[in-house]
């Protein structure tokens, strides 16, 4: 599946170049704006790094002198800044609450890159310890390493470049034209039906995404499985139990809607938590030995024999990493007081700010490892960073209350504390994101053959970028459509979904009325699966991992359906290969077609976030109103297309390399 060793660099290779920061930067302005866009409208983001290689490519293709090396820093410079952007699921929070009218621009830009910068060198240590000593798959990044590999060796005229090339653009080609169509309407984008179930409510519904398809193959069916058995813990039990009794002449879509994103979620929470510390406690090793091979390396630096060292093993100092970290402690404690002015924190602001940086601290070593982790196992665009939001909210929000109590008489002093607590969940957000992203770069890094200081100094590069860019585009969404439940919203405000969930979070918690109960069972099906998954493990059997389940109960359906769908693809397409000739080839060029699909999807989700914007209109290719047909046809096609397509793929796969 890495393919180890193909396509790594010989020799002298440029990588951290002026042109390619400079591309980095133009990329990360159109795909953090796009993100920024669609994270509000529907709650969703997509993962950037590959969609920044394909353009980094064409691109520096027209440089006789670009390289791999370079092409992959573009990427990385771009992924940041656009995953960096899921802080929007936080930040307009405090527009929603009515602390914030619009974003002030350095206070917001600083904050961002703070915790974006934490993240980067949070990651420093962990990549030893969740990349190169560990066997998690890396979906986007192996994905993201075999776009850069087959883009490098097109060049050479090889034949099973050639086909992988192939295998990459048909597929690309197939998930945009579909999405396309599916903009016109011809075609359901998505299907769902609400009906009752036993005594409750419940739903089915699907995306027909391609992506998911791919990133499906690309997990593998352990990981499928267990987010199909969330699914079914959340849609078959947890939401028909919690709409028990359908009131009569109830609206079901809404029941069940409104069930699902105010009570399952929280379910799912709770699991997450529970599987996120389980999952810190399991590899403590690793990352302390990562830590500590870290310090050997800066020791063999600090004697002069830094050169002896692998190219590929070269990451920043430890020694500078830990200066950074404990440096960036001074303006984040500066911004955390400059923000508590006007509330309770400001007439004590010295315990109450320096427990705060001890919560950032740790707070955000336990979320890098996790959203590390969690980025391995399932991909950075697919892990649910908004659950590890929730967790952060829920701690800060609980250091507050515990301090100050919950439910006080006054109002004007809780809404001060709860913009305090959302304050402080957006730095330790950033903190998440970043290190959601940064192990899938640094794993396509290590699979290419890049040199990891110069990947990190790329991504700190990307988080500046990325700071700089959300704001004004925060404003500027703000100002022309507002969010959805902040004081004088309109009827075309943007739902803003996560930032309305976690800011609901924090008025449970320091107003008094958290349903802790749904935590509770959360953290207790949490605990069942990891039981399992354990003796499952033990008896060696297919694993049941925890997080998985929890992100299969905590995601809509819509989003998870077709991942398993992908991964039991993937399985059998796998078992297929190694029937083949040349079993690693076809392996290979699954992984291609997989990414393929990714590719297509993304690159038009950009794309049309930029029609979106640019047209005021929520459906700008839209041709007909309703077809009564969408549904059935996209049905009929989408399973057409990809089994056409998979057909192919095996012929290419089985063909002799000529």
């Amino acid at each position: 599946m890495e393919a180890k060793g193909r396509g790594a660099p010989t020799g002298a290779m440029a990588e951290l170049t002026l042109r390619g920061v400079i591309l980095g930067a133009l990329i990360t302005l159109i795909f953090t704006a796009a993100n920024v866009y669609l994270g509000l409208k529907i709650g969703l983001t997509f993962a950037t790094s590959i969609p920044a290689a394909v353009i980094s490519m064409a691109v520096l293709r027209l440089f006789s002198t670009g390289t791999i090396l370079e092409n992959n820093i573009v990427q990385t410079i771009a992924s940041a800044a656009g995953t960096l952007s899921a802080i929007i699921f936080v930040l307009p929070g405090l527009v929603i609450i009515g602390w914030w009218q619009g974003f002030p621009y350095w206070l917001s830009a600083c904050t961002i890159a703070l915790g974006g910068i934490l993240g980067v060198m949070y990651s420093v240590p962990l990549r030893r310890a969740l990349v190169t000593g560990s066997d998690l798959p890396y979906p986007e990044g192996v994905a993201a390493a075999e776009v850069l590999k087959v883009g490098a060796g097109s060049r050479e005229g090889l034949e099973e470049n050639r086909r992988g090339l192939a295998a990459i653009v048909a597929s690309a080609i197939a998930a945009a034209s579909f999405s396309i169509i599916a903009k016109t309407k011809i075609l359901a984008e998505e299907a769902a039906t609400f009906f009752k179930f036993g005594a409750g409510a419940t739903s089915v519904s699907t995306s027909f995404s391609m992506a998911l398809i791919g990133v499906g193959h690309l997990v593998g069916l352990s990981v499928g499985v267990a987010m199909f058995i969330g699914l079914l813990i959340s849609w078959v039990g947890i939401v028909p139990y919690l709409t028990t009794p359908v009131p009569a002449g109830a609206d079901l879509a809404d029941l069940v809607g409104t069930t699902f994103r105010t009570k399952a979620r929280f379910i799912g929470a709770g699991t997450i938590g529970v599987a996120a510390i389980w999952t810190l406690l399991k590899i403590l090793g690793p990352i302390v030995s990562g830590i500590r091979s870290a310090l050997v390396a800066n020791a063999a630096r600090r004697s002069g024999n830094g050169a002896m060292l692998e190219l590929t093993e070269r990451d920043l100092p430890i020694s500078i990493v830990g200066g950074t970290i404990l440096a960036a402690l001074v303006p984040i404690g500066f911004l955390l007081w400059i923000f508590a002015q006007g509330g309770p924190i400001a007439d004590n602001p010295v315990p109450i700010i320096g427990l705060t940086l001890a919560y950032v601290l740790v707070a955000g070593i336990i979320i890098a490892s996790v959203c590390g982790y969690m980025a391995g196992l399932i991909g950075a665009s697919n892990s649910p960073i908004s659950g590890v939001g929730i967790l952060a909210v829920l701690g800060a929000s609980l250091m507050l209350a515990a301090i100050y109590g919950s439910g006080g008489d006054d109002p004007q002093q809780t809404q001060a504390l709860i913009a305090y607590a959302l304050f402080t969940t957006a730095i330790v957000f950033g903190i998440a994101t970043i290190s959601n992203d940064n192990l899938q770069d640094l794993k396509t890094g290590q699979l290419v053959g890049a040199t990891p200081w110069k990947q990190q100094i790329a991504l700190i590069l990307g988080v500046l970028f990325g700071a700089l860019v959300i704001p004004p585009v925060l404003d500027l969404l703000n100002s022309a459509f507002g969010f959805a439940g902040a004081p004088g919203a309109g009827p075309n405000a943007l739902p803003a979904p996560q930032a309305a969930l976690i800011s609901a979070l924090a008025k449970g918690v320091l107003g008094g009325d958290l349903d802790w109960g749904l935590i509770g069972i959360g953290a207790g099906i949490g605990a069942v699966v990891v039981l399992v998954d354990e003796l499952l493990g033990r008896a060696g059997k297919l694993r049941l991992p925890p997080l998985a389940v929890g992100m299969g109960i905590y995601l809509p359906m819509a989003l998870t359906l077709l991942i398993p769908v992908g991964a039991v693809i993937g399985h059998f397409y796998n078992r297929w290969s190694l029937r083949q000739a040349n079993p690693e080839f076809a392996e290979r060029m699954g992984v291609l077609m997989a990414t393929g699909f990714i590719v297509g999807e993304s690159l038009f989700g950009v794309a049309f976030a930029g029609i979106v914007a640019s047209t005021d209109s929520d459906a700008p290719l839209a041709l007909v109103a309703e077809n009564h047909l969408a549904v059935p046809l996209a049905i009929l096609i989408f399973a057409g297309v990809i089994a056409a397509l998979y057909a192919k793929l095996k012929n290419w796969a089985s063909s002799p390399l000529s």
